[in-house]
């Protein structure tokens, strides 16, 4: 179980572009501790610096600040890289809206220079997230990969176009590409401020600050919340997935259901907080409910995640108490 145990050559080195970022920040520490070689490649557009603080001083791990807009930086970053995990992205469907260029320049563009730099530099494994948000409008739950339906943002569509990048470059080029669709990942070192800030950190927070939250429509929206530890082994795993099952995507998630607004109460239950929400509008391009079957990835990527909602949210809101 897990993914600590798993085994790759002493000499393996992983690129994690986005590496200053949520995700990507906590793959760096959880490469590193397993004991490889971590090159990190992010701009600070979103990532923040205290996130990868800690390892500027390790041995094993090497910054390069740069944006994957740029192939050549692309290229030096996956110079001798065995392993690519591309978190680097700008996320949040309501700021797709508004911002459509920015994000075909950096999601597909961006992208798309790092298949081709993995390529060029012959990298064995080019594992990246996409999103749940390629289901689109498609009513039935759970969500099973083949089962798409019309996209509903921007960030959506960036997605779901980096997935056939994928599975082209897996079959005109040979690159072992694996898509991540990750399903509202919460945990440390999640951003809590800004209006698109993920809701579980914002709420925390808010609530911690003594502030009513706003809950975008009647709350009986539901998600498929994913403690971070179960992304992490997601993307270990896919590393050593076999190159058969290659350009193909994978549900990454519990596999459960929650609604936004017993998480609400739940959070306020643990905070000590007596504190009711403001009910605001639906947001533009959001998705009603999202649930994911993880068969497929827990078949062809041996993903097994231990990491329940209720057992992730406690640590979650303890990180968020001593670090806020």
């Amino acid at each position: 179980m897990g993914y600590k145990h798993l085994k790759f050559a002493r000499d393996s080195i992983f690129l994690v572009t986005g590496g200053a970022g949520f995700i990507g920040s906590n793959l760096c520490e959880a490469i590193l501790n397993m004991g490889f070689k971590v090159v990190c490649l992010d701009n600070f557009s979103t990532g923040k610096r205290e996130n990868i603080e800690e390892f500027l001083d390790n041995k094993n791990f090497r910054l390069i600040e740069g944006d994957i807009r740029n192939l050549e930086t692309c290229m030096m970053a996956c110079d001798r890289v065995d392993y690519v995990l591309h978190q680097a992205a700008w996320g949040s469907v309501p700021r797709s809206i508004e911002m459509p260029l920015l994000y075909e320049e950096i999601n597909i563009k961006g992208t798309l220079n790092m298949m081709e730099a993995a390529r060029r530099q012959k990298v064995k494994k080019f594992v990246y997230a996409s999103s749940s948000s390629v289901y689109g409008d498609h009513p039935i739950l759970p969500k099973k990969e083949g089962q798409e339906g019309k996209l509903l943002s921007p960030y959506a569509l960036t997605k779901r176009v980096n997935e056939e990048y994928g599975r082209l470059y897996k079959e005109l080029y040979g690159l072992n590409t694996y898509g991540l669709r990750y399903f509202n990942v919460f945990g440390r070192r999640q951003n809590p401020d800004g209006i698109y800030a993920a809701v579980i950190p914002k709420f925390i927070k808010q609530l911690m600050n003594n502030e009513r939250p706003t809950i975008h429509g009647d709350g009986n929206q539901s998600r498929d919340f994913t403690y971070i530890e179960n992304v992490i082994e997601a993307n270990i795993k896919a590393c050593l997935a076999k190159p058969e099952v290659a350009g193909q995507s994978f549900n990454i998630a519990y596999g459960g259901e929650v609604f936004l607004i017993d998480i609400y109460y739940l959070l306020c239950k643990v905070l000590e907080k007596n504190i009711e929400p403001i009910f605001g509008e639906e947001r533009r391009g959001d998705i009603k409910h999202s649930h994911a079957d993880i068969s497929k990835a827990r078949d062809l990527l041996g993903y097994e995640p231990e990491w329940s909602f209720e057992q992730g949210i406690k640590v979650a809101i303890r990180w968020y108490l001593e670090n806020i």
